[in-house]
C-alpha cells in the first residue's frame, strides 16, 4: 500500500497579501509620472482603485475651480495601463508561477469622455479590461469622486500588448 505524498502547506495569507502588494508597488514606482500626479492603488483581492488625491497643482482652471482636463486624461490612461499589466501580473502569481516584469502596454488610442468638472477634491477610477489577447487589449476606465455612480470622466482605450518573455527597462 501507497502512502500518499505529503501536501505542501499553504502559504499564511499575510504572506500572500505582502508578496501581492509588494509586486503592486514594483509596477507603479516603475512610472515616474505616477509618482508625480501622486497617484495611488488600493488593492482588494484582483480588483485596483486608482487614487488621486487633491493637490493644487491638479487644478486646470483656478476660476471654478476644475481638475485640469491633462490631468483627468492622464489618471484614466495610468488607471488603464496599470490595470493591464496587473491583470497579467495576477495571472501568473495565480498559476503559482513567478511573475516576472514586463514592459508596459503602449497607448494605441485612448478616448476621453468628459462628463463634468472634476472638483477640487479626491478622485478615483476603475478599469475593466474588454479583451486581452497577445498584442492587443482593450480597455474601458470610469472616473468619480463623491459618488460612484455619478462619473466625471470615463475612457476606452486601445493597447499594444508587450511580447511575453519581453523584460521591463
Amino acid at each position: 500500500m501507497s502512502v500518499p505524498p505529503k501536501r505542501a502547506r499553504p502559504e499564511p495569507v499575510q504572506v500572500v497579501k505582502q508578496r501581492r502588494d509588494a509586486m503592486l508597488q514594483s509596477l507603479v514606482q516603475g512610472v515616474p509620472y505616477i509618482q508625480f500626479l501622486g497617484i495611488q492603488f488600493e488593492r482588494h483581492g484582483d480588483e485596483l482603485t486608482a487614487v488621486l488625491p487633491y493637490a493644487d497643482k491638479l487644478i486646470g482652471n483656478p476660476m471654478i475651480p476644475a481638475l485640469h482636463g491633462g490631468v483627468t486624461a492622464a489618471f484614466l490612461e495610468v488607471a488603464a495601463i496599470i490595470e493591464l499589466s496587473w491583470t497579467g501580473i495576477w495571472e501568473d502569481m495565480e498559476a503559482g508561477a513567478e511573475p516576472v516584469p514586463r514592459r508596459l502596454p503602449k497607448t494605441i488610442d485612448f478616448n476621453v469622455d468628459y462628463l463634468r468638472s472634476g472638483l477640487p477634491r479626491d478622485a478615483y477610477a476603475r478599469a475593466r479590461v474588454n479583451r486581452s489577447g497577445r498584442r492587443y487589449a482593450s480597455v474601458h476606465v470610469e472616473a468619480w469622486q463623491d459618488n460612484r455612480s455619478r462619473l466625471f470622466a470615463q475612457a476606452t482605450g486601445h493597447f499594444l500588448m508587450p511580447l511575453r518573455g519581453e523584460k521591463g527597462e
